[in-house]
């Protein structure tokens, strides 16, 4: 199943110490596989195991990834006591009493309203309990993620290969009309002949010399034949599971040549006609293929 380069996943994870993470994630399509993870800074030693874990969902695309967390927890932060400030600060407590004899009325409460002496502080947590419910978040919003991007691309291929089908017919019509337009064309060219030269008699070797090089000015037989060879390896491939954005843009690109050709040696309005909306049809189809992953 195809999938498209757009879509977006949420996943949350928490446990039983009141400890939970989100994940949430969005993509556009991008030509290469481009992941921007915004992290909080107590979760920057898992980036590169993020990104390994992505790996195994995304192949194309810019991924916008966003992890959050919330602690609850009673264990989450405590009182750190540092004790050599508090000692520096009794130091100079001392030396001020000396010098200017004056009493010293210093309780542990009091001293530990002095800056850096008691701090709060966010105790250290067990990395794998963290990247636990990282991980899980992680998948959780993978795995929806790779959901919405699965719907688009089956909607996708449901419009690519209609206008396929749009397009074959006009191949169709183009390959069929090519021959009546020699056909007409040596007709005119015999009946102006025959009002100019009116009882003279009509060299037929001029006449077919002319049409040979007239049809051979419009032939699109090539251009048929590898369109209609694009249109059916199309088919084929968007049938395929893999990555296939890459291989059908470049197939498009013949198909717009082909279509290209064929339009400029179009003489007739409604040969041209059918060229005008099969070119159309392959640059909407170009454009579509431009979301496929």
């Amino acid at each position: 199943m195809i999938k498209s380069m757009t879509g977006f996943g949420h996943g949350e994870m928490s446990n039983a110490n009141n400890q939970k993470v989100t994940v949430e994630m969005k993509s556009v399509n991008h030509r290469y596989c481009d992941l921007s993870l915004k992290l909080p800074k107590k979760f920057t030693m898992f980036e590169a195991d993020i990104r390994n874990i992505m790996k195994e969902y995304v192949s194309r695309g810019k991924v916008d990834i966003y992890v959050s967390f919330e602690d609850l927890s009673e264990t989450g932060v405590g009182l750190h006591y540092n004790q050599e400030m508090a000692r520096e600060y009794m130091e100079v407590f001392r030396k001020m009493q000396e010098e200017f004899q004056i009493e010293m009325d210093i309780t542990a409460a009091s001293l530990a309203r002095f800056p850096e002496v008691v701090s709060i502080e966010e105790k250290p947590q067990d990395e794998e309990v963290w990247w636990s419910l990282i991980e899980g978040a992680l998948r959780e919003a993978a795995d929806c993620f790779i959901e919405t991007r699965t719907i688009e691309g089956k909607n996708l291929k449901a419009d690519l290969l209609g206008k396929l089908a749009q397009m074959e017919e006009d191949v169709c019509f183009i390959e069929t009309r090519s021959p009546d337009i020699v056909k007409e064309y040596r007709k005119k060219l015999e009946d102006r002949v025959k009002e100019f030269l009116e009882d003279s008699v009509i060299e037929e070797n001029r006449i077919a010399a002319e049409v040979t090089l007239y049809a051979d000015k419009i032939a699109v037989d090539e251009e048929i034949v590898r369109l209609k060879s694009h249109i059916c390896s199309m088919r084929d491939v968007l049938e395929s599971d893999e990555s296939i954005g890459r291989k059908l843009d470049f197939m498009a690109q013949e198909m717009n040549r082909e279509a290209n050709t064929i339009l400029s040696k179009s003489s007739d309005v409604a040969l041209s006609d059918h060229a005008i909306e099969l070119k159309t049809n392959v640059e909407k189809v170009r454009e579509q293929i431009q979301n496929i992953e």
